[in-house]
């Protein structure tokens, strides 16, 4: 027998949106880990850092993404199972 909860997780708000996390809705997404992998980056600050080390050589007036946000979307994605990303 499947346990129920009705716990609901909080996690920090998007913009002005808010964003929790309610595990009574049945199967709605496998993605549901990029939420608390995005609050466990930004808490610790991982890839910020990392990006800050990294050389970066691109033109900085042609450069249309941070490195942090090229690094979250490949990391993310990889760690959601995305290997081709």
């Amino acid at each position: 027998m499947t346990k129920s909860t009705t716990r609901v997780e909080q996690f920090p708000g998007l913009k002005s949106r808010k964003v929790e996390a309610s595990f009574s809705g049945g199967a709605v997404t496998s993605e549901g880990g990029s939420l608390l992998l995005r609050s466990v980056d930004k808490k610790l600050g991982l890839l910020r850092k990392l990006s800050r080390v990294l050389p970066d050589s691109r033109q900085g007036g042609k450069v249309a993404h941070e490195l942090v946000s090229l690094l979250r979307q490949r990391v993310y994605g990889i760690a959601l199972g995305y290997e081709d990303l």
